[in-house]
């Protein structure tokens, strides 16, 4: 029973992730030979808060500038 865990940060539709979901069901049920019913999804989000993101070992604020992203201070 694969189970595939997606974090993102919020601000996605509802049909957004329908169609994330849907497509890593079918990769998922190809590429594992699993039935869909056996495939589970979670879809975790997180604020876009870029004082608490960070990417290559930089918060994205001070990569980017905490105002134009709204990094709390």
């Amino acid at each position: 029973m694969p189970i595939i865990t997606v974090k993102m940060a919020k601000g996605r539709t509802v049909e957004q992730k329908r169609v994330l979901v849907r497509a890593l069901t079918q990769v998922a049920v190809e590429t594992l030979n699993a039935q869909p019913e056996w495939v589970t999804v979670l879809i975790e989000e997180y604020e876009s808060d870029h004082g608490n993101w960070a990417v290559g070992g930089e918060l994205l604020c001070d990569k980017f500038g905490a105002r134009q992203h709204g990094a709390n201070q």
